[in-house]
C-alpha cells in the first residue's frame, strides 16, 4: 500500500514563502506522476503542481512562476516551494501519487496565510 507524508504546512503572512515536502513509501520512479492539490473551504479539490516520471511540470495557471515543485529520488520526497503567497492560496495541501489508474493521496497539511 503505498503512503504518501506531508511534512510542513503553517501559518504565513502575505508575501512570504513556505516548503512543502511529501515522503513516498516507495521508489518515486514507481509512479507516473507526483504531485499537489489543494482545497480551501467550500471548494472542490484543485491541481497546484505535478511533475511526471520523466521530470516534465504542470502548474496551475494562478501558481506560475511563483511555485515550484522538485525532487529527491534517494530520499523519496517531492517538494513543493511557494513564494509570494498570497491570502487566496489558503488551504489544505494533498500530495498525490499515480500509478496506472490508482491514485493515492496523503493526509494534508493545512497552509494559512494572513496577516
Amino acid at each position: 500500500q503505498v503512503q504518501l507524508v506531508e511534512i510542513g504546512g503553517g501559518l504565513v503572512q502575505p508575501g512570504g514563502s513556505l516548503r512543502l515536502s511529501c515522503r513516498a513509501s516507495e521508489n518515486i520512479f514507481n509512479f507516473n506522476y507526483m504531485g499537489w492539490y489543494r482545497q480551501a473551504p467550500g471548494k472542490e479539490r484543485e491541481l497546484v503542481a505535478t511533475i511526471n516520471v520523466g521530470g516534465n511540470t504542470r502548474f496551475a495557471d494562478s501558481e506560475k512562476g511563483r511555485f515550484t515543485i522538485s525532487r529527491n529520488s534517494e530520499q523519496k520526497m517531492v517538494y513543493l516551494q511557494m513564494n509570494n503567497l498570497k491570502p487566496e492560496d489558503t488551504a489544505v495541501y494533498y500530495c498525490t501519487a499515480n500509478i496506472m489508474t490508482s491514485n493515492y493521496w496523503g493526509q494534508g497539511t493545512q497552509v494559512t496565510v494572513s496577516s
